[in-house]
């Protein structure tokens, strides 16, 4: 008999509670750094069959949370101590927030009776957390657990995704003989007035929190409205149809739904026009689909006479939108209505889930879109032209190992299986022109947010959604700092990750700009340091190379140990290029 049908329907303790309400929203994995604020739910987990990933930082944890749910399409979880536990998460929260990414984070917090009496690692979460999430709930009573657990999970996935947060102190937690055992020893054996009133109110207090304990019996899922949508306006297809030289740019949003992928690239290829993709929309058409173009945007955006944005705002990335001569038609299709209207107002608008517009705005066109015969033809001709310069640079001598280099190998390498995670600076932002996502979500990146310690959770959560999958960490050797210790995590838990880290000493994409421009390199150095030893002492395995012409090598020998079931990390002495030079955002 397993654990489940020996309950019997009935619940020990709020930890198995929580547990039982993660399982019937079909999650199998959660993550965490433990502390005993939250143990009850961690054994709760784990007595349902849930897996728990500890990680070694609570950041680690949410990005882990994170990564799962864009890959899984559900909401990732990530459970955290109270106090510090949480406060380490609001980098990571934000992240998520700004990425649009659904997930709940459950915070431990002290008992009800102590809150605001100076216990241990007590301060008010919610103040802290409130501005980094959609949502935030503080639950006081066991009989509200479940209905606010099911309402976080309906948040977190409805309208515009994002994490949320679910405040539950250590008393609701733990079985209810522990707790009034607890409570009742506290007042002491003395029979004088003083001890019998504090000891009723005890009683009562206990009486309170866990009143109707058992009256909210687990319900199926909630089905979030998920993305309502409004039927297109007509002069999306007047726009469309009136141009000669339209432009496609797809963001993350168009991804949210996994489900909708297969049908949203058919919906692409019907329509028939010209496509950039950013963020975790890359790899959506596959590495050399004849609409896919790479390079030179910020060309193509003073060429083309109609720019489409499917869940891309006009932020930094898209220059504010000064990049677009403002003769230039825009329609924007986003789930955020603020961002919608961000930095600039669109020829036409819709508050709406692209994936699915795109979908219907196919479904409507008769035929693929009439556009300049010579449009697409001059688009991929100017990229393929960027990738010969490209390869040209490839092959220029260095001291160490060409970058650029690198990562076409990496390219040569990879399978329709292998998921990158990139986590840094100008080493990353270097891969990005260069590396080739085989599919649909087979590249995760932190989002507008700029975070720099992705790599370690993203890489966890990535490995929890999709286990059949080769995942490939692209580090830049400054954000490798941030998650290194995570390889303790990839040991215990048997992630068989590639990590590939780029090795130039320093803050380069900063460095660069600011030698340039003020002067003066401080704070910008690190060292050749021997990252492939540190890995070792986490239970990792490491390779170092240092010439162009090891690098085959190291590739086939770092597969050959993640097939064997471990992690390995290879660091790469690169010399530091200018392929990004000005590149800096503000």
């Amino acid at each position: 008999m397993d654990f489940e049908t020996s309950l019997n329907d009935q619940v020990l303790h709020g930890g198995h509670l929580v547990a039982k309400v993660i399982k019937n929203h079909q999650i199998n994995t959660i993550f965490t750094l433990t502390g005993g604020h939250i143990s009850p739910i961690l054994v709760g987990c784990h007595d349902y069959g849930i897996q728990v990933v500890d990680t070694r930082h609570e950041a680690s944890a949410v990005f882990a949370a994170d990564s799962f749910s864009r890959l899984s399409g559900l909401p990732g979880i990530a459970v955290v101590t109270a106090g510090p536990g949480v406060t380490n998460t609001t980098t990571a929260l934000r992240n998520a927030l700004f990425a649009q990414s659904p997930l709940i984070l459950i915070g431990g917090a002290t008992a009800t009776l102590l809150r605001d009496r100076g216990a241990l690692q007590d301060i008010n979460q919610i103040e802290v957390i409130r501005s980094h999430v959609k949502k935030t709930f503080r639950i006081q009573r066991i009989k509200n657990l479940q209905p606010f657990m099911e309402e976080a999970f309906y948040v977190a996935q409805s309208d515009l995704p994002g994490p949320v947060f679910v405040e539950i102190p250590v008393d609701l937690l733990y079985p209810r003989d522990t707790i009034r055992k607890f409570y009742l020893e506290s007042t002491g054996k003395s029979q004088n007035l003083k001890t019998k009133i504090r000891s009723f109110y005890l009683k009562y207090h206990l009486h309170r929190i866990f009143h109707n304990e058992s009256s909210s019996p687990i319900t199926a899922p909630n089905t979030p409205a998920n993305f309502s949508q409004n039927p297109l306006p007509k002069i999306f297809y007047q726009l469309l149809e009136n141009s000669l030289k339209p432009l496609l740019l797809l963001g993350s949003q168009t991804v949210l739904v996994p489900d909708l992928i297969p049908e949203l690239i058919h919906s692409l290829e019907q329509i028939g026009i010209p496509i950039y993709m950013s963020g975790m929309a890359r790899g959506m058409l596959g590495k050399n689909h004849p609409l896919l173009i790479r390079h030179l945007r910020k060309q193509a955006l003073q060429s083309a006479d109609l720019i489409v944005l499917a869940g891309v705002p006009l932020d930094f990335r898209l220059n504010y939108g000064f990049g677009i001569p403002s003769r230039k038609k825009v329609i924007s299709i986003n789930l955020d209505s603020r961002l919608l209207q961000l930095n600039r107002k669109p020829d036409a608008s819709i508050k709406a889930n692209p994936a699915l517009s795109l979908i219907e705005l196919s479904r409507k066109l008769s035929q693929k879109h009439d556009q300049d015969k010579n449009w697409l033809k001059s688009l991929v001709e100017a990229d393929q032209k960027r990738e010969s310069e490209i390869e040209v640079q490839q092959h220029e001598e260095s001291e160490n190992i060409n970058p650029l280099l690198l990562f076409q190998k990496i390219n040569d390498f990879l399978q329709d299986n292998s998921i990158l995670v990139s986590d840094g600076g100008d080493f990353v932002a270097t891969g990005s022109y260069i590396l080739k996502p085989h599919k649909a979500l087979s590249w995760l990146d932190p989002g507008p947010f700029g975070t720099l310690g992705v790599g370690g959770g993203f890489a966890a959560g990535a490995f929890a959604s999709r286990p059949d999958s080769e995942i490939w960490i692209i580090y830049g050797d400054g954000a490798s700092g941030f998650s290194l210790a995570e390889f303790d995590t990839f040991r215990r838990h048997k992630i068989p990750v590639i990590a590939i880290l780029g090795n130039d000493a320093g803050w380069s994409q900063i460095s660069r700009d600011q030698v340039e421009l003020l002067g003066d390199n401080i704070g910008c150095q690190l060292r050749h340091t021997d990252y492939h030893e540190v890995v070792k002492g986490f239970g990792g395995e490491g390779i170092i190379i240092q010439k162009n012409s090891e690098i085959d090598e190291a590739l086939n020998q770092a597969r050959n140990i993640s097939k064997r079931g471990k992690a390995v990390l290879v660091n790469a002495i690169i010399t530091p290029t200018d392929f990004r030079k000005g590149s800096i955002s503000i």
